[in-house]
């Protein structure tokens, strides 16, 4: 948030190049700024296995895995990112990315794709591991669970004739998703706290930072 913040005031200043007191209140309000809590450190330094696990990962046999996306403006740029990690609490890997002109459901599919994609890359076994995947977005968590077995079965057709939206992710997400023999989808509250989704969400907003969004 600290740096996400001072990067947005930063911007700001542009727009006032030769209004003196606009900036002199701007560089007052990052002052103030640079003194809270840098809960990103924070974050970024719980990662390399002090990510407390979630109840659902039991045995070495379980994976769980993270993602998020974010967009300023919607539609506008937007960014994902992701999380795995082993039963030992380990890190496997993490990732963002990010699109020039996107959605908010859009990135939020995406790095639920990309997570599936990056454990299924990491060699583990397909057939017996058990893989619970944590989601903010609703919309990624009842489409995965609920609602795309009723599309296929309809040949990618909602109960109205309509061809769903984002279509597209939908039949990648349904496709990655078959190569694990036990997959389960899970909804976490965003912005709550919740050490993962923490990370996911600051790792997306870093790439939109990076990126000059």
């Amino acid at each position: 948030m600290k740096k996400k913040t001072l990067s947005f005031f930063d911007k700001l200043k542009t727009k006032f190049p030769d209004d003196h007191k606009a900036i002199e209140s701007i560089d007052y309000l990052k002052s103030q700024i640079a003194h809270w809590d840098d809960e990103e450190e924070q974050i970024s330094n719980s990662v390399g296995g002090e990510l407390p696990l979630p109840k659902e990962i039991k045995n070495d046999k379980s994976f769980a895995i993270f993602s998020d996306g974010a967009c300023r403006g919607n539609p506008g740029p937007g960014a994902w990112g992701m999380v795995g990690q082993d039963s030992s609490g380990a890190v496997l890997f993490k990732g963002s990315g990010v699109e020039t002109n996107t959605t908010n459901n859009r990135m939020e599919m995406i790095g639920a794709l990309e997570a599936m994609k990056s454990l299924k890359g990491h060699g583990i076994n397909l057939s017996e591991s058990k893989v619970f995947l944590y989601s903010d977005s609703k919309y990624v968590v009842d489409g995965m669970k609920s609602w795309v077995s009723g599309w296929k079965s309809r040949g990618w057709k909602k109960a109205d004739k309509k061809i769903p939206e984002n279509v597209d992710l939908w039949k990648e997400l349904d496709t990655i998703a078959s190569c694990f023999e036990n997959i389960q989808y899970l909804w976490v509250k965003g912005h709550a706290g919740h050490p993962q989704n923490e990370l996911c969400d600051q790792l997306a907003n870093e790439a939109l930072d990076d990126s000059g969004f």
